[in-house]
């Protein structure tokens, strides 16, 4: 079960499980923030070589949560600490163009990372079923204004006025894996000006 509790939601929303090792000749690790936890869990419960296969790139999470040191302690054969985001994914794109297409691939951390690590390993032919996803540490989302198309990370307010067009959007549970982000869509689009108070519903 995932560390986060998310309450019901629509269909397209993710669902997040608990990260198991699984046997392979390459291990794949992807995290952030607290997403480190859940790296050293797993190593816990696996065989010892697993670690001799083990590649893990981690960035600190969107709260500032910066807990290399236990992923360094791991003694992986190859980890690497990203300054951000937009940085990992970068050096996962070099990583992928030389990872095996029976390698077992993690997931770790918050919603904005594990969507756009999935987007983009899924886009290079990895199956589904040898992704798994831990959701740990913060909420904020990665959202995309339906309006304008641009997209805001780290979003925290709902309402939240749009960072590219300046519309006041609502954050719905709709989530799109080709974006890797939720939908944000106009909340005064009938009443203009008719804008609730903004709500920190994701920390």
């Amino acid at each position: 079960m995932t560390k986060t509790e998310f309450p019901p939601s629509i269909i397209s929303r993710p669902v997040y499980g608990q990260l198991a090792p699984r046997p392979g000749a390459f291990h794949l690790f992807v995290a952030d923030g607290e997403g480190a936890e859940a790296v050293v869990e797993l190593f816990d419960k696996a065989d010892p070589s697993l670690k001799s296969r083990a590649h893990i790139l981690y960035t600190a999470g969107p709260n500032g949560t910066d807990q290399w040191d236990k992923i360094a302690a791991l003694g992986a054969n190859q980890a690497q600490k990203a300054a951000s985001i937009p940085t990992l994914l970068f050096r996962l794109a070099r990583v992928l163009q030389d990872t095996p297409m029976d390698a077992q691939i993690y997931l770790t951390g918050t919603e904005g990372l594990m969507g756009q690590a999935e987007r983009d390993v899924m886009a290079l032919g990895f199956p589904h079923v040898d992704i798994q996803k831990e959701h740990r540490g913060s909420t904020v989302r990665r959202v995309q204004c339906v309006h304008c198309k641009g997209i805001t990370e780290n979003v925290r307010m709902d309402p939240f006025q749009c960072s590219h067009c300046g519309l006041h959007l609502f954050v719905r549970d709709h989530y799109s894996r080709r974006l890797a982000a939720f939908q944000g869509v106009n909340i005064d689009a009938e009443d203009k000006g008719q804008i609730p108070p903004a709500v920190e519903r994701f920390k």
